[in-house]
């Protein structure tokens, strides 16, 4: 079994900052990529930011200059900090690994951002 766990959601002012943190733990021999996903209401889950083992990152354009994803291999744990977060942003993050060849997803952590 794998799990992983979200924490470090919650609510702030436009402007503001959070901290996400994801780790993983049980069957996870053979992780690599790790990310985030929101998903905001009525909207469809997309991708925020990637990051490999060897900690290429990736991100979607409307938050570069903005978040900052990292990891640490040796602790199997993914962080995503958003800094000027903005109403747009607001939405359930999902922490996402992939294990060999199968995806597995956190339960989710809900991030407000209000104006």
């Amino acid at each position: 079994q794998v799990q992983l766990v979200e924490s470090g959601g919650g609510l702030v002012q436009a402007g503001g900052s959070l901290r996400l943190s994801c780790a993983a733990s049980g069957s996870i021999s053979g992780i690599s990529d790790m990310g985030w996903y929101r998903q905001a209401p009525g909207k469809q889950r997309e991708l925020v930011a990637t990051i490999t083992l060897g900690q290429i990152t990736n991100y979607i354009d409307s938050v570069k200059g903005r978040f900052t994803i990292s990891r640490v291999n040796a602790k199997n744990t993914v962080y995503l900090q958003m800094n000027s977060l903005k109403p747009e942003d607001t939405g359930v993050y999902y922490c996402h690994a992939r294990i060999r060849v199968r995806s597995y997803w956190g339960q989710g952590t809900q991030v407000t951002v209000s104006s």
